[in-house]
């Protein structure tokens, strides 16, 4: 049976409303989202995005095969091999000069989105990936492993600009009912891209010894279509607009977008933003960490950056291996079941972007930090009382739990909480902190494991339960919100209510968080009218 629609026209708007019972109702409505914002949010996320993905996983399978080629030409130079822990140590300071890399592109991204937009630093990063892929996939002609360390850098530069320019130039794109859905997209792509280099990774495909330069260096083929076809649509309105100030690319950028929806309501929002701000000027990160208005902005992108990294998930894919061969699958079979975890990312990726603008931003962040942390505990249960499929299943709940939320939330939430001028400086901070917790849990972890054994994850369980609670405790739902609206509504949220937190009133004179001096015998104006 066709669903009734409501058609309301108001200044000659016309809005087409789905059923309110049907959850995909307003998502996929022709006033909301257009051809053109899911081409171009698959678009940067194919080329971008899933990089990050592929990048991550690809070194996995011809792990062996990288060392054999480090050892012969090391042979070939000195006429001697190397010895295993010297082979151990280059091969991971392959592995690990990714998130190197990753650190010091995301330390640029201020300096790259103010200079040429979101738009035109994906383009012109895509640069990196083709130097990238030449240096790897040439190594083994050249002789020189110093390519391949040389060209994982790079690729980590590449990802550590793409994971916080995507999700950015995508959230500020998206209409305000579409944000979480867009924003979301990146994170299915990434799990894509290590599902497609664990299924390239099988012997039957490139996992054999002579593929492994092209294994590497795939990479340069999502490039080179998104090389083609991104320039060909807009850049960001909002940079358009409140950077820029050109009023007529910003109206051409949107009806783009928009299709035939009345623009003018959007730009009033965007003008009313810009009239919020004290200066269009971008931030600096000093700028952003010396500005109290924007405080626990600040520390919330801080606790779930660092949070999602040390929430153990780098951990459980580092141990998965072992953890399947304990419960009793036959070493060759691993391969094909870590392909099926793999599956199960992509699965529970699309499910946290499908439901995301039915649930929020909030049910997502803390139902997957609680729930990997349960499987944390359950890992260490397991392990102490040798119960192997419990271990499997737990580690299926984890990669679960993490993709739904807490892969792909807190990059948009990192858009959502800040204007327009604080917004570069923030994803600065939230990409090396995110980078920098991505290198240290892979250079302890091994360490942990050893002195604390099935303990070690109970850490991740500490770390998940924190984060979950202080998303309970701290952060507002911005579902649904314009961007001035959830400036302001931050700050009021639950800090300035001196009725829940009465150890922040001093007697006589006080000043809230909020800027608001009050009576300390009296509630701050701010949370009298929440």
């Amino acid at each position: 049976m066709e669903p009734k629609r409501v058609l309301l026209e108001t200044k000659k708007r016309v809005i087409l409303l789905g059923q309110p019972n049907n959850p995909f109702g307003s998502l996929f409505s022709k006033s909301s989202l257009t051809k053109s914002l899911l081409a171009v949010a698959f678009l940067a996320s194919f080329g971008s995005s899933m990089l990050y993905g592929y990048n991550l996983a690809v070194v996995n399978s011809p792990a062996e095969y990288i060392k054999a080629f480090y050892n012969q030409t090391m042979v070939a130079r000195n006429r001697t091999g190397l010895d295993d822990k010297t082979l151990t140590l280059f091969y991971s300071v392959t592995v690990s000069v990714f998130a190197i890399g990753g650190m010091v592109g995301s330390l640029t991204v201020g300096i790259l989105v103010t200079r040429f937009g979101r738009k035109g630093t994906l383009v012109r990063i895509t640069c990196l990936v083709f130097i990238a892929g030449a240096f790897m996939g040439f190594s083994r002609t050249f002789g020189s492993p110093e390519m391949i360390i040389v060209g994982r850098f790079i690729t980590g530069v590449h990802s550590g600009i793409s994971l916080s320019v995507v999700p950015m130039y995508l959230g500020e794109i998206a209409p305000k009912n579409l944000r979480g859905f867009l924003g979301l997209v990146p994170s299915i792509f990434i799990c894509l891209g290590v599902f497609i280099a664990q299924i390239l990774g099988l012997h039957e495909l490139l996992g054999k010894e002579e593929h492994w330069p092209l294994f590497l260096s795939l990479v340069v083929i999502p490039t080179m279509f998104q090389l083609m076809l991104l320039p060909w649509f807009p850049e960001s309105p909002r940079y358009l607009l409140l950077e820029k100030r050109n009023v007529h690319a910003t109206i051409t950028a949107l009806k783009w977008y928009r299709s035939k929806v009345n623009i003018q309501a959007e730009i009033e929002e965007m003008q009313e933003e810009q009239r919020s701000m004290s200066s269009v000027q971008t931030v600096s990160v000093i700028g952003l960490m010396k500005d109290r208005s924007v405080r626990w902005q600040v520390i919330t992108i801080v606790v779930v950056n660092i949070g999602m990294q040390l929430s153990g998930i780098d951990a459980i894919w580092f141990y998965t291996n072992t953890i399947f061969e304990n419960a009793g699958i036959p070493v060759p079979q691993i391969q094909y079941t870590t392909v099926g975890t793999g599956a199960i990312e992509v699965i529970a990726g699309c499910v946290g972007c499908f439901t995301i603008e039915r649930l929020g931003r909030r049910p997502l962040m803390i139902g997957g930090f609680t729930f990997m942390g349960i499987c944390c505990a359950g890992i260490t249960l397991s392990l102490m009382f040798q119960s192997h499929y419990i271990s499997v299943a737990c580690v299926v709940g984890i990669i679960a739990g993490f993709c739904i939320g807490p892969a792909g939330v807190p990059f948009l939430i990192t858009a959502e909480l800040f204007k327009q001028s604080h917004r570069p400086a923030a994803y600065t901070v939230a990409g090396c902190l995110n980078w920098l917790s991505n290198f240290t849990i892979g250079f302890v972890f091994p360490f942990l494991q050893m002195s604390a054994g099935a303990y070690c994850y109970l850490v991740f369980f500490g770390v998940c339960t924190a984060v979950a609670a202080y998303v309970f405790f701290i952060v507002p739902e911005t579902k649904n919100k314009t961007f001035v609206e959830i400036s302001q509504m931050f700050p009021k949220f639950p800090f300035c209510k001196s009725n829940l937190f009465p150890t922040l009133i001093q007697r006589h004179h006080t000043e809230c968080i909020c800027g608001n001096n009050f009576d300390s015998t009296s509630f701050c104006p701010v949370g009298q009218n929440m």
